[in-house]
């Protein structure tokens, strides 16, 4: 003969919030952000994409749209990883980077390929540059495709620059 079994709780009931935890690891959460770290980091994923973006571009003959994913994740990913941030702004910030690091990758592409061109060294062409110059480049290269990239890169810089939790994190917020 069988006996019976209780049931496993209901997820739902399994999964309930204790909203006095919830409210205390929200507090620490914020407490833990950085942004002027997060911000750094950013930074400099943001410029060390725009040059991997500006090697491959030149080494290739092509600009690759999707390296613009790229730069946008490596922004987010920096930006998260060092910051640790919850707060819209560190999306914001993200996104704005992720922005600055495609546009300075196409701009640092063109500037190799006219030092190229002119046997003159990269660093030379692009310290010669002044923003209106800079600006010209940009828009003289600009193609329509290029904001969709821009825009996914926008999105992956926004959507990577905020923390995730762990699952112990999540465990001690179930009663």
């Amino acid at each position: 003969m069988q006996t019976a079994q209780a049931a496993p709780p209901s997820s739902a009931a399994s999964t309930q919030v204790d909203a006095a935890r919830l409210q205390q690891f929200q507090r620490k959460m914020r407490e833990e952000q950085d942004l002027s770290r997060g911000i750094l980091a950013g930074l400099g994923a943001a410029i060390l994409g725009a040059c991997l973006w500006a090697v491959i571009t030149v080494l290739t003959g092509y600009q690759i749209g999707w390296m613009a994913v790229g730069v946008g994740f490596l922004v987010g990913f920096a930006n998260r990883t060092f910051g640790r941030g919850v707060d819209k702004t560190f999306g914001y910030c993200g996104a704005l980077l992720a922005f600055v690091g495609c546009v300075l990758g196409n701009l640092l592409s063109v500037c190799i390929m006219i030092g190229n061109q002119t046997e003159t060294s990269s660093l030379t062409v692009l310290s010669s540059l002044n923003p209106g110059t800079a600006i010209d480049l940009i828009l003289a290269t600009f193609q329509p495709m290029d904001i969709l990239f821009y825009g996914l890169a926008l999105y992956e810089g926004y959507k990577f620059s905020f923390r995730q939790l762990s699952d112990k994190e999540v465990r001690t917020l179930v009663s």
